[in-house]
Parts: structure tokens; C-alpha cells; sequence
């Protein structure tokens, strides 16, 4: 598969060879379970039935899942095989089937869905970082989005993921997601349909927070936003000083007085307590599901 299905348009054939997404064309996974942690309309009481991928396009230099995103740790499956993960967290009792991180599989994700009909909405868990062309191969298969939108500023972007264009790649994608599911559906509390942006607040990196949420305000009113403080340093952060400590309180308060300064009520915001290494899930290419 000559791969150019990310933003990155790396052009290789990752049946051979990899991408910048650092895993070849075969599923790689590294978890498939119950997961709590997400917001409350999509984690609900029973969980997000959430199957983490291995792998990543963005790589940002902060990431909290360093050991899948970054290292790659999982194992190969075959479609049959995502498909029992699949079934096997909807017998738990998941709200939802969660994919994270899928974005460099949308392909391969795309044609699993197409033949395998979830009873449970579908998320399409991811860092924003989308192209188009492949966000409409999902058109009619994802019920849910759940994108970051991380940045605004092309330096920041740059320096933290090494993707100068992230602001306006991410810009359109949203746009796409937000065109392909509509209005939010809710149903007992729960999510069924829609998109939920999420914002992670970087330590000294409130100013930027400040200008990314406004695009947001201005341009998803309506959307739910949720404002992110589990920021917490992990991996090797000696080049950037900045960022390799936690998230204050201070800095935290700052941007949430000013989300509600904009008016904007469909929010979630966090308890500084979700900044910790315990909230980071284990990986492992011996998972069991």
C-alpha cells in the first residue's frame, strides 16, 4: 500500500517499509479495554470500550501515551481479530467501541466498518491531524469525532510536533467531521452522534491556549469543547524546559475564566488531579481483551 493517507503524505509502500507514523500497513495495537477516563457523556458508568493503536503521524514531543505513540509497543492483528476486540468490549459492557489514535489504519479501519456493522456508536478518537480525502472514507461509519485541536500557531506546532501546518490541516478537518455527524445526539446522558473538540492546556503555553480557543469559540459555538489540565511531562523533555513540568492551577483557572469570559457553555473542564502517570493506561503487545 503506497501509503499518503495522512497529512504527512509520506508516499511509501508501507507493506515494505514504514511512514513517519513509524508502523507498517498491518494493524498494531497495544490495548483493548474498559476505559473510564474520557469525558462523562462518553465514558458513561459502564466505560469507552477504547482500543488504543500503535503508531502515530503527529508524534508530538510531549505525548502522555509516549510508549505506542513514540516506541510503537503492540502487537499485529488481522481484521477478523479487531473485529472479536471489538465484540469481546461490547459484551463488557462498553457505551462505545473508542479508537484511538487510528488515523495512520483509516484506511484498513474504513473497510473493517464497512463489513462489520458496530450495535454501539463508533469514536474516532484523534489528534486533529486529518486529511480530508481520507475523513470521507469514514463518512457514514464514525458517529462520533473526539479531535484535539492543539494548536494555532504554525511555531508552536512545529516545535512541539514537527508539523508546521497542523493549524490549518486541523482547521479543515474539523470542518469535515463536524459537516459529517451534525447536530450532537444524546441519549440518557450518553453521546450517540456528534463531535467533542478537546483543547489541551500546555504549561507556559497560556497565550496560545487563549488564541486556539477563541478560533474555537467563534467558529464551534455549538460544539461541545472540552478544556484538557491532565497535561503531564513524559518522555525526553530536556530540550524543552518549558513544558517539562506540570500544569499550574494558576495557569489552568487562567483559561478556563477566560472560556467562560467568551460565553461559551457546551464545556468540560478538568480537575488538576488528572494530571498524573496513573491515568496513563498500561501498554503491552501481550494485551489481553
Amino acid at each position: 500500500m503506497i501509503c499518503n493517507q495522512c497529512p504527512r503524505k509520506c508516499n511509501v509502500d508501507r507493506s515494505k517499509t514504514i511512514g513517519r507514523c513509524s508502523v507498517q500497513e498491518k494493524i498494531k495495537i497495544a490495548r483493548a479495554d474498559l476505559h473510564f477516563w474520557e469525558e462523562p457523556c462518553i465514558s458513561g458508568k459502564n466505560g469507552s470500550g477504547a482500543v488504543f493503536f500503535s503508531g502515530c503521524n503527529l508524534g508530538c514531543v510531549f505525548c502522555q501515551n509516549y510508549e505506542i505513540s513514540h516506541k510503537c509497543i503492540g502487537r499485529e492483528i488481522d481484521d477478523n481479530e479487531l473485529i472479536r476486540i471489538f465484540e469481546a468490549l461490547i459484551n463488557k459492557g462498553a457505551n462505545n467501541l473508542n479508537l484511538v489514535n487510528p488515523t495512520h489504519y483509516a484506511k484498513q479501519i474504513s473497510e473493517v466498518l464497512k463489513r462489520w456493522k458496530s450495535p454501539v456508536p463508533i469514536i474516532y478518537n484523534s489528534s486533529g491531524y486529518e486529511s480530508v480525502e481520507t475523513l470521507k472514507l469514514l463518512d457514514g461509519l464514525v458517529d462520533i469525532y473526539l479531535p484535539d485541536f492543539k494548536y494555532i500557531s504554525s511555531e508552536k506546532a512545529k516545535k512541539y510536533s514537527r508539523a508546521e501546518d497542523y493549524p490549518e490541516v486541523a482547521m479543515l478537518a474539523l470542518a469535515e467531521m463536524k459537516k459529517q455527524v451534525g447536530e450532537d445526539v444524546f441519549v440518557d446522558g450518553l453521546m450517540k452522534k456528534g463531535m467533542i473538540i478537546r483543547h489541551l492546556v500546555l504549561p507556559s503555553n497560556t497565550n496560545a491556549s487563549i488564541k486556539a480557543l477563541e478560533y474555537l469559540a467563534k467558529n464551534y459555538r455549538n460544539t461541545y469543547i472540552s478544556v484538557m489540565a491532565q497535561y503531564t511531562p513524559y518522555g525526553d523533555l530536556e530540550e524543552f524546559a518549558e513544558i517539562n513540568r506540570p500544569l499550574t492551577k494558576r495557569e489552568y483557572n487562567k483559561i478556563v475564566d477566560y472560556v467562560i469570559s467568551l460565553g461559551l457553555e457546551k464545556i468540560y473542564i478538568q480537575d488538576l488531579t488528572s494530571s498524573s502517570e496513573q491515568f496513563i493506561p498500561e501498554f503491552s503487545e501481550n494485551f489481553k481483551y
